[in-house]
């Protein structure tokens, strides 16, 4: 007497390609050590992972609001292989599971979803296109600390005012202050005791808030993100090229040493890295090339410069600014802000995760490592569906109902016209219009 859902088809399909690949089994095989033989029955590992891909695709930020989520729907329900009279775990639980299951198991599940899209031809490794963005950490300005003394920051401008002669300063007083200090916001003298990885930075619209710098490589070929960094956000795009280049390769290693993928990855990957001015330095320049990495990466316009004593920087930037003034640099520079921006768009905008809702940058790069692993995935339901999302799917009735509006506009208007050039050689020939209509 129970309803039954008959299935959501996107991921009816989506359990489809992982039973198809042993996705279960692998995942059961990784992560038996975290789980103990005796004792009451624990939620399984793969029903962990595929609620944390179901935040990608339903665009759900929290591990409470997926856990409601997942409760809520039949179809959720039948992707996680639950019964409507059996209980879906709670975010309690998966918060104990993700503390349980460590950070190189994550990893090797997001490696195993890159090893997918390269058995289905949507790997190359050789061109990554790098970027960086800033993701709004669960922290507030009004909780900083300084680091030397402990005391917050109200306490701080009152003990300033007093020292400058004010004995009751009001709260004017303290916002007069505080608006002629220099560099008032300093990570080097202010912390958050909640969350001391999340690094006081700029947003995007320009305020100043706490926050994390995700940083990913992205196949040039076919927008595939091939690794993911979790990184401190006042650290400049300079810094933190290095760490993201050598996880790229890590895990394009992991590709070719498997027999069925290794023909697919090229024989030297990451060998080309494509990035914006932000990365652009004399000693990143130098860096890549030392790499053996050929580098199109976006010159900002700095006038004249001397290279007196520096030939070795002056020789690794004009080759760089020859390559993408090249017609290849160019293409490479069109598509770098089409796929980049659009696996920033996917899994952070309309994947929920511009905002985190962890603390620290291990349990953010947990969860941020199946979130990307379900936009990849995505890619793979895109090439065997047409759709890599299920809210793609809802909207093809009415892309389908749009099309046929519009071709029979075209095909009205082009009557019209043919009707209309019918009346005027009826015009010319003096023939009689009705009867050659």
């Amino acid at each position: 007497m129970l309803p039954r859902s008959p299935g959501h088809p996107f991921y009816q399909r989506l359990n489809q390609v992982l039973g198809q690949y042993g996705f279960d089994a692998f995942v059961r095989e990784n992560c038996a050590k975290f789980y103990a033989e005796n004792g009451r029955p624990s939620v399984p590992p793969e029903v962990y992972f595929r609620m944390l891909m179901i935040g990608y695709f339903e665009g759900i930020p929290s591990e409470r609001g997926i856990a409601w989520r997942c409760s809520d729907s039949l179809s959720l329900r039948d992707f996680l292989g639950y019964a409507i009279d059996r209980s879906t775990p709670d975010h309690s639980t998966l918060s104990v599971i993700r503390k349980r299951i460590d950070l190189e198991t994550h990893q090797e599940i997001f490696t195993w979803v890159l090893k997918v899209l390269a058995q289905e031809g949507l790997v190359s490794g050789k061109t990554c296109g790098i970027d960086a963005t800033t993701m709004e950490a669960n922290a507030a300005m009004k909780s900083i600390v300084r680091r030397d003394t402990g005391e917050e920051y109200r306490e701080f401008l009152v003990r300033l005012a007093k020292e400058s002669g004010i004995e009751t300063p009001t709260r004017a007083d303290l916002e007069r202050l505080d608006r002629k200090r220099p560099k008032k916001a300093s990570n080097d003298d202010w912390t958050n005791p909640n969350d001391p990885d999340a690094k006081i930075t700029k947003m995007k619209d320009g305020r100043t808030h706490l926050a994390h710098k995700d940083e990913h490589a992205v196949d040039m070929d076919s927008g595939a993100v091939l690794a993911v960094t979790v990184q401190g956000a006042h650290q400049g795009d300079t810094s933190t090229l290095g760490v993201t280049i050598e996880r790229t390769r890590e895990n394009l290693e992991e590709l070719r040493k498997d027999e069925k993928t290794r023909d697919r990855i090229h024989a030297e990957p990451c060998s080309e890295v494509v990035a914006d001015k932000g990365y652009h330095s004399n000693g990143t320049m130098v860096a890549l090339e030392k790499e053996g990495i050929r580098s199109y990466v976006a010159e900002p316009d700095n006038g004249q410069r001397c290279w007196e004593g520096k030939e070795k920087e002056r020789d690794a930037v004009y080759a760089n600014r020859r390559r993408i003034r090249g017609e290849r640099g160019r293409r490479l520079m069109r598509r770098r802000g089409e796929l980049i921006e659009r696996a920033f768009a996917h899994h952070l905008e309309t994947g929920g995760m511009r905002r985190v809702w962890l603390r620290g940058h291990e349990k953010i790069l947990k969860r941020l490592l199946i979130h990307v692993a379900g936009f990849n995935l995505g890619l793979v339901m895109r090439k065997l569906c047409g759709y890599g999302t299920p809210r793609s799917l809802q909207d093809l009735k009415n892309r389908l109902f749009g099309l046929v509006c519009a071709l029979r506009c075209v095909l009205a208007s082009w009557l019209a016209a043919t009707m209309q050039n019918g009346v005027r050689l009826t015009q010319v020939s003096g023939q009689p219009a009705l009867a050659v209509a």
